[in-house]
């Protein structure tokens, strides 16, 4: 990869925690005579001086070299759909929980700042899902949440592949995830864990109504459609952990693979199993 000249910033609401790391990435900023974009929320957030290698209260651009994402998963995953089919790539920084789609953990943010700025970084492509129903299009880089509503009755979810009704589910909901997103929702419902650059997506289930509910993966080129079966209950819509719409009695939404719509920067010799190990394997570790 080429050094990074122009480069956009992202973070979460917390900014004294990110401070100090972006004390450090600013200096880097300045030494490799690059230019770091703010917008002006990420400006009134940080409150810093103009200098010329800082463009603050700046528009969304395509045509930077690398997107730097200071936060958890949340804000990683916001970083890639703001840039997802642009090629951008996104560098994560984790100031969260677990955070496993970022490249670096907080202590180790100005290791990862020095080798994103020389260009020796690793891009992953990540597929998405695409959402798409009578109350809109969504693209989700993590999964697509439905959920029964606090208070109402369970879900009664009907979901088929390419026409073919598989099942129909009483639950408290379902989770359609990408391999990327596999560790999130899905993981917690029983679902498979899907290595990143595998293709395809899985479809698990929040607490089911049945004995013989189980987790499917569909086939890349199959359409996946829930119907809500329910006749007065509708449920919620959420895509990447954010609320999007109601989906009413009667009505479905289809799942469609969307190949290479994220890009994920990784520092060299970073392994999806190295970070499924680092991530969910320490209480598994034996002395």
């Amino acid at each position: 990869m080429n050094p990074v000249r122009t480069a956009t910033l992202m973070t979460h609401r917390r900014p004294s925690e990110t401070a100090p790391a972006l004390g450090s990435l600013v200096k880097m900023a300045q030494d490799a005579q690059a230019v770091l974009r703010l917008d002006p929320e990420e400006t009134q957030k940080h409150q810093l001086e103009p200098a010329p290698w800082l463009e603050l209260d700046a528009s969304v651009r395509h045509d930077v070299d690398i997107c730097f994402a200071l936060g958890g998963d949340g804000t990683i995953l916001s970083a890639l759909r703001t840039y997802a089919g642009t090629g951008v790539p996104v560098f994560g920084v984790n100031f969260g929980e677990i955070g496993f789609l970022a490249t670096a953990d907080r202590e180790e943010a100005d290791y990862g700042f020095r080798h994103a700025f020389a260009g020796d970084f690793e891009v992953l492509s990540l597929p998405g899902i695409a959402i798409s129903g009578s109350r809109g299009q969504w693209l989700a880089i993590n999964d697509v949440s439905m959920h029964r509503q606090p208070g109402k009755r369970v879900a009664d979810l009907a979901y088929a592949v390419s026409r073919d009704e598989i099942g129909r589910v009483r639950c408290d909901g379902l989770v359609i995830a990408t391999p990327a997103g596999s560790t999130g929702y899905n993981l917690a419902n029983g679902g498979p864990v899907m290595a990143w650059g595998v293709e395809g997506f899985v479809v698990s289930f929040i607490a089911p109504h049945s004995l013989t509910a189980r987790a499917l993966v569909v086939a890349p080129t199959d359409v996946l459609a829930v119907h809500n079966q329910s006749r007065e209950e509708p449920v919620d819509v959420t895509v990447d952990g954010r609320p999007v719409c109601l989906l009413p009695p009667g009505e479905q939404i289809e799942a469609h693979f969307a190949d290479d719509q994220g890009r994920l920067a990784q520092v060299p010799g970073t392994t999806f199993y190295g970070r499924l190990r680092a991530k969910f394997g320490r209480l598994a570790t034996m002395p």
